[in-house]
């Protein structure tokens, strides 16, 4: 046995990512049984924090709101249950793309242009400021979810409609459009970056975690100086938050070769398309090993 003591497994909760947080977490569930660690899970949608009481650790497979914004964090501050990720302020910065974004150029980090959207904004001066395409995008939801592509003028305004469904916070992105890319951190180690190139428009739902024909290239084909200089960036601007155990920096290129923050998770997916793992089994981590390392690394603020 393990000396992890009684271990649970959180994952599915009531996000609009239930479906994919269920996938990670029943991954990370069989990989920790294997290795003879005493794991269980456990599904707040369906169980109350009550039940945790007499658990030594929380690995945090939740995704979106209430499992990655900080949310349940406090809960297990509040119980002296260490857990995986970042802490509360850290997580709820992260789930905040606005908020990042004035963290990130605080600290003169690039990120790309953007407009913070309301009902009253005069959509075609912003589609004028920042040019087209540009993408609209809740502040605090993951995995694409609400997120619009504009490619048109007059266009802005629905996609401010329906990114609004899912957050009264909106912002509007310029179309950073030479190649997206991220990169995980584990602990103080920095993965290999890897290039994500999407058989579809843009790197939507659909494409992350539907379709077998997205592309991931790692090595991601940048020159080694390149890839040295934002993956020490990219390990600066986790730590800007706050972020701590484990993580995933987004990130996009121009055409120019300028690299732009895009935003972290604080709770990356574990499923058989997520970046993390495919990240740590070019560094020669595989998946097992990987799930053990981010559960040593469990901690409280």
């Amino acid at each position: 046995m393990s000396d992890f003591g009684k271990v649970a497994v959180l994952f599915g909760g009531t996000s609009a990512e239930r479906e994919v947080s269920l996938n990670s977490g029943s991954r990370v569930l069989a990989a920790l049984q294997g290795q003879g660690i005493d794991v269980h899970a456990f599904d707040p949608a369906t169980q109350t924090l009550d039940d945790l009481k007499g658990y030594d650790r929380a690995f945090i497979a939740l995704h979106g709101r209430h499992g990655e914004d900080g949310t349940i964090q406090g809960a297990l501050e509040v119980m002296h249950i260490p857990y995986t990720g970042s802490g509360v302020l850290a997580s709820a910065l992260a789930m905040d793309k606005f908020r990042t974004k004035l963290m990130w150029q605080a600290a003169g980090l690039p990120v790309p242009e953007y407009a913070l959207l309301n009902a009253d904004s005069d959509f075609a001066e912003i589609e004028e400021q920042l040019g087209l395409p540009l993408f609209v995008k809740p502040a605090r939801e993951g995995s694409s979810i609400g997120v619009t592509k504009v490619k048109e003028r007059g266009a802005l305004k629905a996609a401010y409609e329906e990114a609004a469904r899912h957050d009264p916070l909106v912002i509007a992105e310029k179309g950073v459009m030479g190649g997206e890319y991220t990169v995980g951190i584990v602990g103080d180690e920095v993965l290999p970056i890897i290039e994500i190139v999407p058989a579809t428009e843009w790197y939507d739902y659909e494409a992350k975690y539907n379709r077998d024909d997205t592309k991931y290239l790692c090595p991601c084909g940048l020159p080694e100086a390149k890839e040295m200089e934002i993956r020490k960036g990219a390990l600066e601007a986790f730590r800007i938050l706050g972020g701590r155990g484990w993580g995933r920096v987004d990130f996009l290129m121009d055409e120019e070769g300028n690299h732009y923050f895009l935003e972290v998770n604080t709770a990356p997916g574990m499923t058989d398309h997520s970046l993390v793992p495919m990240g740590a089994r070019v560094a020669g981590m595989e998946y097992p090993a990987l799930v053990r390392r981010v559960l040593e690394l469990a901690a409280n603020d």
